[in-house]
């Protein structure tokens, strides 16, 4: 049980959960949110509405980032960055995300409802999709106020061939002036990033938070296998140059090569696969599929991805198949800072958590890329039967203003300290 009274305002956090929780409702608890759409933008807009009620100056920038800022005594000063994202997966939860967002403003919100006023910046940041469904690679907001984009994102295109070019316009950004929105390397001094755990931990610890020590480094690529089709009843099996039988070996190789080492955080996943012609009675000519590669341990990720390239290689030269491998997204894996990490120890000891549970994430977030020019945490909130990315996703209330007390304790400390 936790013993400490809440600072923060729990009714008020969970009514803005709900309220935005009905903009892209799907079904009963799910959200379709998709980044730049239109429920995304009102998202946006609501959130901008109590940014500004709780007295923060606001802005979108041409990321289609939402930033809300409290001005500290020294403006010039390193930021203080509380945020997370408000997109979400055709089919998510209401809580990844979204808690962050809130439970961000509801700190900054608290601290000046008790007349705290802090000597440097404090900005609350609603990342432009961090999920990467509709373009195909994620944490675009977060990556692109830290210079990291890739040459060609602009021109990815959704599933109905909007270019992310064209949704930034749409959404009234200026994609033609992406780096009058990056932040000068410096000036984000701290990032702290509540999110839902996404998995099992926290429940079987039946505890309600916990905090996270680094985060696993995503490899996302494309593997394209060509070969020749033909009529399925004609073409013998040993004259086949089949590129869904390659396709399938090295989706089970993959897992083989993920799987060397039990004990070790490493997964593999493909997730989304396309097959050419796609028919039944014509041997595939080309299967398109993702490779989703991730790993606390940059060696070891780096040790199985050549593994990898070089296994497709050898199915595609077994089955006479052409090969081409396109990288989508590779990132470090991060640690988080243990400066701030000391400061939650020590206020959840203040708030009756006598020792908190400490994990790593496999999940990505916006923590990550915001890792490379400032000191960044994460906390976790504990997740139902560890359900993520689905309607079934669920955090309770209590959970969830625990967290965000812990998060107001450990913002309100460190800007004492600064």
């Amino acid at each position: 049980m936790i013993k400490t009274k809440l600072t923060i305002n729990q009714e008020r956090l969970e009514k803005r959960m709900e309220a935005l929780s009905k903009i892209g409702k799907l079904g009963e608890t799910g959200v379709c949110r998709l980044a730049l759409s239109s429920e995304y933008k009102e998202g946006i807009e609501l959130a901008r509405q109590w940014m500004e009620e709780a007295g923060l100056k606001t802005r979108t920038d041409n990321f289609g980032n939402l930033i809300g800022r409290l001005e500290g005594k020294n403006p010039g000063a390193p930021i203080l960055m509380l945020g997370s994202h408000l997109d979400s997966q055709p089919t998510g939860g209401r809580f990844d995300g979204p808690i962050g967002v809130l439970g961000g403003l509801e700190v900054v919100e608290t601290l000046q409802e008790n007349g705290f006023e802090p000597d440097r910046p404090i900005e609350v940041m609603a990342f432009c999709d961090e999920e990467g469904y509709r373009f195909g690679i994620g944490l675009f907001g977060s990556r692109g106020i830290n210079g990291q984009l890739q040459n060609d994102e602009l021109e990815r295109a959704d599933a109905e061939g909007v270019t992310r070019r064209e949704a930034l316009k749409a959404f009234g950004a200026d994609p033609d002036a992406l780096q009058s929105s990056e932040y000068p390397a410096g000036s984000i001094g701290d990032y702290i990033e509540m999110h839902i755990e996404q998995g099992p931990v926290l429940e079987e610890k039946d505890e309600p938070v916990g905090i996270v020590t680094g985060i696993s480094g995503p490899l996302w690529l494309t593997v394209e296998l060509t070969g020749q089709g033909g009529h399925a009843g004609t073409v013998p099996m040993a004259l086949r140059k089949d590129a869904l039988v390659g396709a399938s070996k090295v989706i089970t190789g993959l897992r083989e090569i993920v799987g060397q080492q039990p004990d070790a955080p490493t997964v593999g996943t493909v997730g989304s696969i396309t097959v050419e012609p796609n028919a039944r009675a014509i041997v595939p000519e080309k299967v398109t599929f993702s490779v989703d590669l991730r790993d606390i341990d940059l060696e070891r990720r780096n040790r199985y991805e050549k593994q990898l390239r070089a296994y497709i290689e050898e199915v595609a030269e077994e089955n006479q198949l052409e090969v081409r491998i396109e990288e989508d997204s590779k990132m470090n894996p991060e640690a988080c800072s243990e400066n701030i990490l000391d400061v939650m120890r020590e206020q959840s000891k203040v708030m009756g958590i006598p020792r908190i549970t400490e994990l790593t994430s496999g999940a990505f977030h916006d923590a990550l890329p915001m890792a490379e020019h400032s000191e960044i945490a994460m906390l976790f909130v504990r997740s139902k039967d560890g359900i993520s990315h689905d309607p079934r996703e669920f955090s309770t209330y209590d959970d969830i203003a625990v967290a965000t007390e812990l998060m107001y304790r450990t913002t309100l400390k460190m800007m004492k300290k600064s």
